[in-house]
């Protein structure tokens, strides 16, 4: 876990805020919606997503070529924030995503990310040894599907639309979105309809 701010940091921050505002770059009302956007935000938006593309075809396609677009569709702003991809899985490449620098992470459809997201051990393992790091999280790959990492940055955000599992036929997009975690988001898990 992050220390807290230390007082400084605080201090700074505020004088960089009241600069920001004295300039007209900012107001007060739009740092509060900001804030209470983002504090709205959680993977069960990006679970509601998942189960519509699953569901609608027109939907799905949007979703792949233009993910930032497909969030709008949502209702979710995207405002300010760097375009979304989304990563399709298929039964022969399966997607795990990780920030290898920092933490950069798709918040409006996702919300604050995990604190094993952010680790140092999570982002190298991710990258040197996929395989091994899903096994730890409980996720067997058939032989033959490749893993293919993908690096979330401060210019583009990643998500995964992971394999509907068999059966779910006949399921609504409620249901559908019940299974799909966090974790199958970014592709340490996967959706399960047990």
């Amino acid at each position: 876990m992050a220390a807290p701010p230390s007082a400084e940091s605080i201090a700074l921050l505020e004088r960089f805020v009241a600069a920001l505002k004295a300039r007209g770059v900012v107001t007060e009302e739009e740092i509060a919606t900001q804030i209470a956007r983002t504090d709205r935000a959680g993977p069960e938006i990006g679970a509601r997503m998942v189960a519509r593309a699953w569901t609608d075809p027109a939907y799905r396609r949007l979703l792949v070529e233009d993910g930032t677009a497909a969030a709008e569709a949502m209702g979710v702003s995207m405002a300010g924030a760097p375009p979304l991809g989304v990563l399709a899985d298929t039964d022969r490449v399966h997607h795990l995503v990780v920030c290898t620098l920092c933490s950069c992470y798709p918040r409006q459809v996702l919300g604050y990310p995990p604190h094993w997201f952010k680790s140092s051990a999570y982002r190298a393992r991710a990258v040197r040894d996929p395989r091994g790091v899903l096994a730890e999280w409980g996720t067997a790959l058939p032989e033959g599907v490749e893993v293919r990492v993908v690096d979330s940055t401060a210019d583009y955000r990643w998500m995964v639309l992971p394999l509907r599992p068999a059966g779910t036929e006949g399921w609504d997009e409620a249901r559908l979105a019940a299974i799909v975690t966090r974790d199958a988001l970014v592709g340490v898990a996967l959706p399960r309809a047990a």
